[in-house]
């Protein structure tokens, strides 16, 4: 009772705050929408703005996204709050669909993160092709870095990072490392605030107005890759998922029209995410 509250609380608010964007998207049937469960990431770039509307002169199935981190997006699926998942922490993502929370995976997009910092550099990073090997320089400087700490996919990422690079910040939580707990775009402006570092995907990075004097310091690891994938949630495990609406979503994504459509999302003439998704595989 309590989550399908929410579930009708959520998708009122969020509904109207995407429907705002788009007028041709107000005009679908009150009931004819799905709850897509995804991340700050795809949300904050713009990318939804830009696709959801030819998917919806389409079909006519209005999409309500619940922009959060991925951890948090695919808990609201266990849930129940959510009919498709839209995510990037590929992992996680495996291991949704092998208890059976999703049907199906597949890749749709990538793009990859970027460290980016202040023009003083204090760790002495710029243009390294090691994320891990700058990470070690910023934890051995005590510099500034501003981490999500959201159990997002880039939070997942950034922490594997420092993994690699043989070092434990959270040790030092609250001095040099500041954990958010917010999104990407809330994250960029506090470290912009701070002329500290931090970890962002591209599309984040280049929709991003306020960069202050932050700029791209460490790029072109194959380490930063940032896969994209979507899932249909269980309707065997919810019923009152929207299966046929959802998997028209997921068919949408991954065809050639929906390939198309992520492709075209440009920023300043710069491609933000690049479409990989691959039907039948």
């Amino acid at each position: 009772m309590v989550a399908s509250t929410f579930r009708r609380l959520a998708t009122l608010v969020l509904g109207t705050l995407l429907l705002a964007g788009g007028p041709s998207l107000a005009h679908a049937a009150d009931d004819d929408f799905i709850i897509v469960q995804s991340t700050t990431s795809t949300q904050n770039s713009g990318l939804f703005d830009h696709i959801l509307t030819k998917f919806i002169e389409k079909t006519g199935i209005a999409v309500r996204v619940v922009a959060v981190g991925t951890g948090q997006a695919l808990k609201n699926a266990r849930n129940g709050d959510g009919d498709v998942v839209l995510v990037h922490s590929k992992p996680d993502e495996e291991k949704f669909v092998a208890e059976g929370w999703g049907v199906d995976r597949h890749d749709v997009m990538y793009n990859d993160y970027v460290i980016v910092g202040p023009a003083a550099d204090l760790a002495g990073i710029t243009g390294l092709k090691d994320a891990p090997k700058a990470f070690e320089k910023i934890a051995a400087a005590q510099a500034h870095f501003v981490s999500r700490g959201d159990d997002s996919g880039t939070h997942q990422a950034e922490l594997g990072l420092w993994k690699e690079a043989g070092a434990d910040p959270q040790k030092a939580s609250g001095d040099w490392y500041l954990e958010t707990g917010s999104g990407m775009g809330a994250t960029l402006a506090i470290a912009a605030g701070k002329e500290a570092y931090t970890l962002t995907d591209r599309g984040t990075w280049l929709s991003f107005a306020n960069k202050g004097g932050l700029k791209v310091l460490v790029e072109g690891d194959p380490n930063l890759f940032n896969q994209y994938g979507v899932i249909l949630v269980n309707p065997e495990k919810h019923k009152r998922v929207k299966a046929e609406q959802g998997q028209a979503f997921v068919d949408w994504l991954i065809s050639g029209e929906g390939q198309n459509a992520i492709a075209s999302f440009k920023i300043g003439g710069e491609q933000l995410f690049f479409p990989n998704a691959r039907p039948g595989s």
